[in-house]
């Protein structure tokens, strides 16, 4: 079995760090988008808990349930399963208050991983979920860091917003980045913030860092499906709708994952200073 056959694993988004590959990420809900992004390359599915907004038409991601997260998992799950191609890492969000305490992160992962086929966690927050982190390291569950705009914290930011722009608030998220690194998390997301400061924690990390709306400089992007099929109502500036440049979704999909391995997205109009 040749490199490019293998399924995308923790180790293979490690080595692709290492080697300066960048590294493709999509959302999908269903079975039907997952496996044309299969067959397209991408190196990451996310389930995402956006379902809640995108799908389901809710204003955030909070009323998202556990359950509803392993249905899609399932669904996403069976679709990579049918695809022809290396099979990417199906990541999936713990959805709001899934992972309040210890046990029930675990419990929460548990389910994810042996009901929904999830092959890393993520979550959102940063020092405060170290311990969390380490809980679900130490039972060999990956773990996907989330930090910048969380979407689970809306209420508390304030709305959808940039993070990270005062000098105290980037230095406190490296430290947090730093301090979810050292717990055992394998995968980080920021989320709308300065290219600059994305660009610094890449440097200052070991493990990957994927990007949305954080500039060019990270290890990957991860993108909304429904942004880039030009779906979505009120797309944000960080995405491109590329469904309208490229018309079908297959060429769309595939168009995205060739920009980004090329450098080529995102570009100035999608990012932050």
């Amino acid at each position: 079995m040749t490199s490019l056959q293998r399924p995308v694993s923790v180790t293979t988004l490690a080595a692709m760090k290492r080697r300066g590959e960048r590294i493709t990420c999509l959302t999908a809900y269903d079975a039907s988008l997952a496996r044309v992004m299969t067959e397209a390359g991408v190196e990451v599915i996310l389930v995402g808990d956006s379902l809640g907004m995108v799908v389901q038409g809710h204003e955030t991601t909070l009323p998202v349930t556990l359950d509803e997260m392993i249905y899609h998992s399932r669904c996403v799950a069976r679709g990579v399963a049918q695809a022809v191609g290396r099979k990417p890492l199906l990541l999936v969000d713990l959805p709001f208050m899934s992972y309040a305490s210890v046990e029930h992160a675990l419990h929460s992962a548990a389910r994810l991983m042996k009901e929904g086929g999830a092959q890393m966690v993520k979550l959102e927050g940063g020092a405060a979920q170290v311990a969390v982190v380490q809980a679900l390291t130490a039972q060999g569950i990956p773990v996907c860091a989330h930090l910048g705009l969380t979407p689970q914290s809306v209420h508390k930011l304030g709305g959808y917003k940039v993070q990270g722009r005062e000098t105290e608030a980037a230095e406190a998220m490296l430290r947090d980045a730093q301090a979810l690194q050292q717990a055992g998390a394998d995968v980080l997301i920021l989320e709308c913030i300065p290219s600059g400061l994305a660009a610094r924690m890449r440097e200052a990390l070991e493990i990957p860092v994927i990007g949305i709306g954080a500039g060019v400089d990270c290890d990957g992007q991860v993108l909304v499906i429904t942004d880039v099929l030009g779906l979505s109502a009120q797309p944000p500036r960080f995405a491109l709708d590329y469904a309208q440049i490229y018309g079908a979704p297959r060429q769309a999909i595939a168009a995205f994952i060739d920009d980004v391995r090329g450098g080529r997205f995102p570009q100035a109009a999608q990012c932050f200073s």
